[in-house]
């Protein structure tokens, strides 16, 4: 990222509300659950599932992550209702990780039961690396009872060859990342080199322990490498999955559906809306620009 970059970066916190809720559009479905579902079944018109997310994290009041829980089921009651091919995806400290373990454990144990009656799946997110011992031990005690979960392992991480060489015998879906956080030289890939390499080794280190693997990128090179793997291999659709987040690079989607593929849709909702919106942002120093363009004229 150039310096201009960075001082633009800088200004994210003084655009005004309007203007970003403006952006957000691109990259969130709303703030309410009606509006998630109307994105979702948007999505399923063109051919693509869902993945619905209620965004937050770090929850540390056990009373809220057990909202959480109820906001949760109600979308995957909401997705069984409208009749979409998509599920819900929660990540560990918005259920109480931070708590305890057995708060999350239980709460995850409620929403897979719940999810599984809808003949539904749930995905068990993976945030920075402090947490990821904690949340492979609940997704390990999680897969003992049911068989409708998933986690999302990130290729960044020096650690992550070994967790999948660890992960218990039997079924396993995973979604495999880059990652989003930036992790010290010690324990992850710094270089966008490496942190491909690595995703590409732990995708094959997957498939030949027969995982099912949502090949979560919107790098075109790798993933020009991943079908290349997935032909070799012979696996079809049932065995893997592009994954991608709303409103980022959408040419790719149809690009790769047109040649066969399947493209899961990442659709994240919720009042958090802003703080999300700003991930992304820093991510797109090109939307940077627009986004000051915006706020001066707002201003001016």
């Amino acid at each position: 990222m150039s310096a201009l970059d960075q001082i633009v970066l800088s200004t994210l916190p003084l655009i005004p509300t309007p203007i970003m809720r403006r952006l957000a559009g691109r990259y969130i479905a709303g703030e309410r659950l009606d509006e998630a579902i109307a994105r979702l079944q948007g999505l399923a018109s063109e051919g693509h599932a869902g993945v619905i997310d209620l965004l937050g994290e770090d929850v540390r009041d056990e009373a809220q992550a057990r909202k959480v829980l109820h906001s949760y089921t109600a979308a995957a009651d909401a997705v069984h209702a409208a009749r979409l091919d998509a599920y819900v995806s929660v990540k560990p400290t918005h259920v109480g990780l931070e708590l305890s373990e057995d708060l999350a454990f239980d709460i995850y144990h409620q929403l897979a039961g719940h999810c599984a009656g809808l003949g539904q799946f749930l995905r068990v997110e993976m945030e920075d690396h402090a947490t990821t011992e904690r949340t492979l031990r609940v997704f390990e005690r999680l897969r003992r009872e049911h068989h409708n979960v998933g986690i999302v392992l990130q290729s960044r991480l020096l650690r992550t060859p070994v967790d999948i060489e660890a992960l218990a015998p039997g079924p396993l879906d995973v979604r495999m990342v880059k990652g989003i956080y930036l992790e010290p030289a010690e324990i992850a890939h710094t270089a966008p080199g490496a942190i491909r390499d690595a995703y590409l080794a732990c995708t094959a280190q997957l498939f030949d322990r027969g995982a099912t693997v949502s090949l979560a990128t919107h790098d075109e090179v790798m993933a020009a490498d991943l079908i290349k793997l997935v032909t070799e291999r012979g696996l079809g659709t049932d065995r893997y999955e592009f994954q991608v987040l709303l409103g980022v690079r959408e040419p790719l989607w149809k690009l790769w559906k047109d040649d066969g593929h399947r493209v899961r849709v990442y659709v994240p909702y919720g009042p958090e809306w802003r703080a999300y919106s700003q991930r992304r942002l820093r991510k797109n120093p090109q939307l940077f620009r627009h986004v000051v363009r915006d706020t001066l004229r707002f201003w001016s």
